[in-house]
């Protein structure tokens, strides 16, 4: 059992058997679905766990409380990969007071079938709850990801348990030793994406806190260099390129556009381009590929034309962009057609619905195979893109 004090334990399990998170998202090492307790003249669990780990969730719940009871159950997030337990954890221990806001407790019976009257606590922005030598501050994070999420801070030992903020992929058991950006980085934008002016909010909340824990719903207790993380999700946050870099994105049916674009990004290593990474999105994981898209400042989308349009994978490529509230980006654009190109037409009637994007020209059009001819447009694009 994890100790991250005398008086808090973390409770919660690995999922190494998971093959998709939500799913949609691989996750090869699993992932963790953390839990607290905190032991004071009162007891409060932060958050369960999915149904899938609850075996050993109560398990290491009940090993924590020696025999103790649990008072309270502070909800920060509804979300059931959090909130499974939730039902197991009301039949322990039935007198156990739920704590959560007004947004919660309209939203949990829609999850569980229980007697919530005489058992809530409603907090709201600032609400304090004193657990005997740790008290615990209420900050709503509406929208991050889901409407009733709040996070908690304890104050004594200064500890923010921070929801699905600062979470990653990865089971903990395997990923000891692991960067922390790699699958924090494809966790935030896959799934908390869309919400930057939100993780703002609660960024501008955080900064007036005196923290020294971090404590996620998913990945590692956060204890040092905690500059580090707010700086990323700072950045992650408001939509500002992590890294300089160039992404080609590139959707191929028989391989020639593929050709292409390893071209276009051979010129671009050979002209000077820092980092060129090149994705085939028929084969490749889209989450990683959405990850690189909002980590570079630079991105090539490079398609097939198909029925009219583009080929799907592209198609659903820019629409999970778009989604994902992509901007503030350079994006240059390859086409690939036999005898009508239609795919830069729609790639560029896509991109056109988001925010403060620059497209480079120019366009370049290949028809059907890349020939020496084509060659001076990739250098011409390389060129602007590079400027």
């Amino acid at each position: 059992m994890t100790t991250i004090s005398d008086a808090i334990k973390y409770i919660g399990v690995d999922d190494t058997t998971i093959d998709l998170f939500e799913s949609q998202y691989v996750v090869p090492e699993g992932v963790s679905y953390n839990s607290y307790v905190i032991l004071d003249e009162k007891v409060a669990v932060m958050d369960t766990v999915d149904k899938r780990g609850m075996e050993e969730w109560e398990k290491n719940l009940t090993a924590a409380l020696d025999g103790r009871k649990v008072d309270y159950l502070v909800i920060q997030h509804l979300e059931p990969d959090h909130a499974g337990s939730i039902a197991r954890l009301a039949e322990l221990y039935p007198d156990v007071t739920f704590v959560g806001n007004a947004k919660t407790f309209q939203m949990m019976p829609q999850f569980f079938d229980l007697p919530l009257e005489g058992h809530t606590l409603t907090v709201a922005e600032g609400d304090t709850l004193s657990l005997g030598a740790h008290t615990l501050q209420f900050v709503m994070a509406p929208m991050v990801h889901w409407p009733e999420v709040m996070v908690t801070y304890e104050s004594s030992e200064k500890v923010l348990f921070s929801a699905d903020g600062f979470g990653k992929f990865g089971a903990l058991s395997l990923t000891e030793n692991a960067d922390w950006a790699c699958e924090a980085r494809r966790y935030y934008f896959n799934i908390v994406g869309k919400y930057g002016a939100p993780v703002q909010t609660l960024l501008k909340k955080a900064s007036a806190l005196d923290i020294a824990t971090i404590c996620p719903l998913h990945g590692p207790i956060l204890k040092e260099n905690l500059g580090y993380y707010l700086d990323l999700y700072q950045t992650w946050s408001s939509y500002q390129p992590e890294s300089e870099g160039i992404l080609i994105a590139y959707a191929s049916i028989h391989g020639n556009t593929g050709i292409a674009a390893n071209k276009l990004a051979d010129i671009l290593r050979e002209k000077g381009a820092k980092k060129v990474v090149v994705s085939d999105l028929a084969r490749e994981d889209m989450a990683e590929v959405i990850e690189d898209a909002l980590r570079y400042d630079s991105m090539v989308v490079a398609a097939a034309s198909y029925d009219g349009g583009v080929f799907p994978c592209m198609q659903d490529f820019l629409h999970h962009l778009q989604s994902k509230a992509y901007q503030n980006r350079k994006v240059a654009i390859v086409e690939n057609g036999s005898w009508a190109p239609t795919a830069a037409r729609t790639m560029k009637g896509i991109l056109e619905t988001m925010k403060n994007l620059t497209i480079v020209e120019p366009t370049v059009t290949i028809k059907s195979t890349l020939k020496d001819a084509d060659i001076p447009k990739l250098e011409e694009l390389a060129d602007a893109l590079l400027q």
